[in-house]
């Protein structure tokens, strides 16, 4: 197997203290580099980015919401939800209507063309997520996903 040195932010990984290397918050720290760069690049090659695909996969698993709900949900700031609604419902992914309950806020749907564009995005989220994960089998990269999911659970 070829020495394979890993670039994380200027550190070599395999030339990276035994310490650091069993640190769990280091080795998240310096997968996350990658893992947001990996899918970053996927997201943008398509004209999109991280904040769309959040909010459109909020509203198909959950509904239509307010905007503070999806920003609740989605943990994203107030302001950044109303550009990327703006940007989404620009691009006819969703659409935005006053709430009857309430006429100061907005709720936002998703359209068929929003649909179908989040279902292009979780294929190309896919190969990005191949990517990172290519060294894990299957079933290791379940185990992953469930390890994570119980460590943010407890920190939520």
């Amino acid at each position: 197997m070829a020495n394979k040195w890993v670039d994380c932010g200027g550190m070599e990984t395999r030339g990276a203290p035994r310490r650091l290397r069993g640190a769990a918050t280091w080795l998240l720290g310096q997968t996350t580099i990658h893992a947001h760069r990996l899918v970053s690049d996927a997201l943008g090659a398509v004209d999109a980015r991280r904040y769309h695909y959040s909010l459109m996969a909020a509203l198909d698993e959950f509904g239509e919401a307010s905007q503070a709900d999806l920003g609740r949900r989605c943990g994203l700031d107030r302001s950044d939800v109303v550009a990327t609604v703006n940007e989404l419902a620009d691009k006819g992914f969703l659409e935005r209507r006053p709430d009857p309950a309430d006429k100061r806020r907005n709720i936002v749907s998703i359209t068929p063309s929003g649909m179908a564009h989040l279902r292009h995005l979780d294929r190309v989220l896919g190969q990005a997520q191949d990517a990172l994960l290519a060294p894990l089998s299957v079933a290791e990269r379940e185990e992953l996903v469930r390890m994570l999911n119980a460590v943010l659970e407890h920190h939520g």
